[in-house]
């Protein structure tokens, strides 16, 4: 199945620019900038226009692999120092070399074969180097199956989930491109990883930074602090 976001890659290029979305500049980025402060080498797969390596050291080698041309093509105009390449992450990747680290930011929750992602990760990878995985939190955040909601008696602000143990390929639609988003349990996820060889060594909960105001802050501010926006996997290759 073909999950390239070439149709949406005007749109998406234009919300994220250099630094990343609103998200990536004041959750993600700054949390993988810690991580990876002494990574030598980063293979990054699904790395639409190259966000992740603005905040990786200068002397990091960096490689970024996306299907989307169009996006590959804004990541060469916008990181001229860094390498990118046109492929699939899920085929064969011709490589001939392997990475201290690998990385997929918001990208597997919207690749059809995981499974065969995580295999390329792993091949590329060297013994004892590290992987993260940053997705959509699988449990709180599931396109059209979950849901804000408020109870007025309780003046509580509360998360709904329709559907978590099924996976579901549930079609998004992102201005006038046609997408699919890919829905799994977080046990899928542990299967795919030690499958494929990988150790789960952490797992990090990140969640919105944003503050309301008016009537019902109190109640959406610790809403919001209850149910993570992201889950962030962190593992190595055995």
């Amino acid at each position: 199945m073909n999950t390239s976001w070439q149709p949406a890659a005007d749109w998406y290029d234009t919300i994220t620019s250099d630094k990343g979305h609103e998200y990536h500049r004041t959750v993600i980025m700054p949390e993988l900038k810690k991580m990876l402060s002494k990574t030598s080498s980063l293979l990054d797969l699904a790395c639409g226009q190259g966000v992740l390596s603005s905040y990786l050291p200068k002397n990091c080698r960096y490689l970024g692999i996306d299907i989307a041309k169009k996006l590959v093509q804004s990541a060469k105009k916008r990181h001229p120092d860094r390498e990118f390449k046109t492929a699939d992450c899920t085929g064969p990747l011709d490589l001939n070399e392997t990475f201290d680290a690998a990385a997929c930011v918001l990208a597997l929750q919207n690749i059809a074969d995981p499974l065969a992602l995580l295999k390329n990760a792993h091949k590329h990878l060297n013994s004892g180097a590290q992987l993260i995985l940053v997705l959509n939190h699988p449990c709180f955040r599931i396109p059209r199956q979950s849901s804000w909601g408020f109870d007025p008696k309780q003046k509580m602000q509360y998360r709904r989930t329709d559907r978590y143990m099924s996976p579901l390929d549930i079609p998004i639609r992102v201005k006038d491109a046609e997408l699919i988003a890919f829905h799994r349990p977080l046990s899928e996820y542990f299967h795919c990883l030690k499958s494929t060889g990988f150790v789960i060594c952490n797992v990090h909960e990140w969640c919105s930074p944003k503050t309301s105001t008016g009537k019902n802050a109190r109640a959406e501010n610790r809403a919001r602090a209850e149910f993570p926006l992201f889950l962030t996997i962190e593992a190595k290759k055995w």
